[in-house]
């Protein structure tokens, strides 16, 4: 370490810090920490404040990338305070630096607060399959020129294949002859295709943790999942990679990421934009959507995507508090203000019948799924994560009678949802929580937010989500839901209460 003097201990605690790093010695690590709530720890993924939150993202990273110590600098404050900053060499190559502000108390020196940077990668694996500058150049001129777009990977893009999400799926896919249509006509409007974007496997998920390539980072909420399963390009436009996130939603896969990072998300009507040379997940709720930072660029590539038709501008707002009690407190909340602050009406629904609707959905998606998927994945199983691996051998056991009776609660379950939302539009809320932390058990969390997901998938409805804060201070979503065909004033309307 240079300069001198430097306070007593000082340097036998950063060194057993150092040591406690690379040996992934949480114990240690936490003790040499200062405990309560100001206590700081900031890096390129965000910033963690208190001890707990520091201690919980050591608990569950799996250790500090290998490095040595090539330089150090101490300023000393004052006798009880010193700033250490060290220049990093990382095991894989490049340099970093760690900034540490030291507190000398009772128990010896601890961190205060520290900053870590280390070499960005050129390529975010947990983001990108692959990209490029661009990938796909635009192929024409138009309304969106100059914007870039993460094509989530059940999209074919000629000459890429594509990946799903399975690492054994994209050793044997094809290279693929043709484009999607959606992403041809934003290539035509004067969009590029920055890159192909993970997703979770075959699009079976809304937690955004894909068991082989990781979870892409949640800028807007450090430590938590990312939502899936546009996963990877919800996380490419919250970053700043992309301005677009082309995506696909079954379930609720726009709408949970976009809640979980703060974004503008839509889920298209049923069919109303073509999902030609799109993967399937279940054919009978898959819809096309994208995602973006503010609601103009999500009404642009509206504007493109979408087929033009007749307008009904008016949007009475109508709030059911049975659907808001399905939230965390929190989330329900924050929805419930909002709604209020608009003039929505509140309007009480007989909801005895959606834990049934929920299960007719699952039913119908899982025996879909594996149509699908089933005949490829039988003898390989054992490739898939933990979660998918559970949701498609459950899918096997679904028989074609189970199926059918499914169809039919489908089938009045969507008579009577487009029969309650009508012309009006129901605010409710994207997901059921904020952002689960990463490692926590999700089971529980999935199926609230399906149950209220479930709504406009079932009807074949569009939906809009909109981005706002919870009272906990991390992002969550508004849902707003309309009648079939509505998608271009959900857009405008999502404009009008930006």
């Amino acid at each position: 370490m240079t300069q001198a003097p430097v306070p007593p201990g000082l340097v036998e605690a950063f060194w057993e810090y150092e040591r406690a790093l690379m040996d992934d010695d949480v114990a240690t690590l936490d003790r040499l920490f200062a405990p309560g709530p100001t206590t700081i720890r900031g890096d390129a993924d965000g910033l963690l404040v208190g001890h707990d939150q520091i201690s919980a993202f050591r608990g569950r990273r799996g250790g500090a990338p290998r490095r040595r110590i090539v330089q150090t600098h101490v300023q000393t404050v004052d006798d009880d305070h010193a700033l250490v900053v060290a220049v990093t060499e990382l095991e894989r190559g490049g340099r970093g630096q760690q900034t540490q502000l030291w507190l000398r108390t009772a128990d010896g020196w601890r961190v205060s607060a520290a900053h870590v940077s280390t070499p960005a990668p050129a390529l975010d694996t947990r983001v990108w399959r692959v990209v490029g500058d661009p990938l796909v150049p635009a192929t024409g001129s138009g309304p969106l020129d100059g914007e870039s777009v993460a094509v989530k990977d059940v999209y074919a893009v000629r000459g890429q294949r594509i990946g799903a999400g399975n690492p054994a799926w994209l050793a044997q896919a094809r290279e693929e002859p043709v484009t999607a249509r959606a992403v041809e006509l934003l290539l035509e409007a004067g969009a590029a295709v920055r890159g192909i974007a993970r997703t979770d496997e075959f699009a079976w998920s809304l937690a955004g943790t894909n068991a082989h390539y990781g979870a892409p980072p949640n800028p807007r909420a450090p430590g938590r999942v990312p939502g899936g399963s546009s996963s990877g390009s919800a996380s490419a436009v919250s970053l700043g990679h992309a301005s677009i996130g082309l995506g696909t939603d079954t379930g609720g896969s726009i709408r949970v990421p976009a809640a979980y990072q703060g974004l503008h998300g839509i889920r298209t009507t049923h069919d109303l934009v073509s999902s030609y040379a799109v993967l399937p997940l279940a054919r009978t709720f898959d819809t096309v959507g994208w995602l973006t930072r503010d609601a103009g660029l999500l009404q642009r590539v509206g504007e493109v995507l979408l087929p033009p038709g007749p307008r009904n501008p008016a949007a009475e707002l109508v709030s059911v508090p049975g659907l808001l009690a399905l939230a965390e407190p929190d989330v329900g909340e924050t929805v419930d203000r909002f709604a209020a602050e608009h003039g929505a009406m509140r309007e009480s629904w007989d909801l005895a019948a959606l834990p049934a609707w929920l299960r007719a959905f699952q039913t119908v998606q899982a025996r879909e799924a594996w149509q699908d998927r089933g005949a490829w994945l039988a003898p390989r199983l054992d490739e898939l994560g933990t979660d998918v691996r559970g949701r498609f051998e459950a899918a096997a056991q679904v028989d074609e009678e189970s199926a059918d009776a499914a169809r039919r609660v489908v089938a009045e379950a969507r008579s009577t949802i487009r029969d309650l939302v009508g012309d009006r539009v129901v605010v409710l809320p994207s997901a059921s929580s904020v952002a689960p932390l990463l490692g926590t058990g999700l089971q529980s969390v999935r199926e609230a937010t399906l149950t209220l997901t479930c709504l406009a998938g079932l009807a074949g409805l569009p939906a809009v989500s909109v981005p706002v804060t919870a009272r906990s201070g991390l992002p969550t979503g508004v849902c707003l839901l309309a009648g079939a065909g509505r998608d271009r004033d959900l857009l405008q309307l999502a404009i009008d209460l930006a």
